[in-house]
């Protein structure tokens, strides 16, 4: 397995959220005062700009909104699992929020599972969850 680059899982504003993921919830972080969600987390809420904040869990459905198939040269980290899809995904219950992960083929699949020719913006997904090293990952199965 390539040594992936893996993010700050304690001691940042997405705490949280990872620590969710490794629970299996799909976190996103909203605003105490106004109650806007946002994505990724931030110290301020960029509509009211209050510092309180929550996190809250969401259904894990949504919508491929966009995709890219990178291809060589890539991080090195990566390269040998090229070409693999990298999608956004716009939530069901607030497409302004979006999530950035991979279309797999099963919960358990690798990356590069789903052959990036058939992947359609506007395609339902759900999230799994998938250990990498010390972080779990949200990534995104057909519904």
């Amino acid at each position: 397995m390539p040594e992936f680059l893996l993010p700050l899982l304690e001691g940042d504003e997405a705490s949280p959220f990872w620590q969710g993921c490794a629970r299996g919830e799909l976190l996103v972080q909203a605003c105490e005062a106004c109650g806007r969600r946002r994505m990724p987390p931030r110290p301020m809420c960029p509509y009211c700009r209050s510092t309180r904040r929550r996190f809250e869990p969401t259904s894990g459905r949504g919508t491929i909104w966009s995709f890219v198939v990178p291809h060589p040269p890539l991080l090195p980290a990566y390269s040998e699992l090229a070409p693999y899809n990298v999608i956004v995904v716009a939530l069901d219950e607030d497409p302004t929020i979006r999530f950035v992960g991979n279309l797999v083929a099963a919960p358990d699949a690798d990356i590069n599972s789903v052959d990036p020719a058939t992947i359609e913006i506007g395609a339902p997904v759900e999230v799994v969850f998938q250990p990498v090293g010390d972080a779990t990952f949200p990534r995104w199965v057909l519904r």
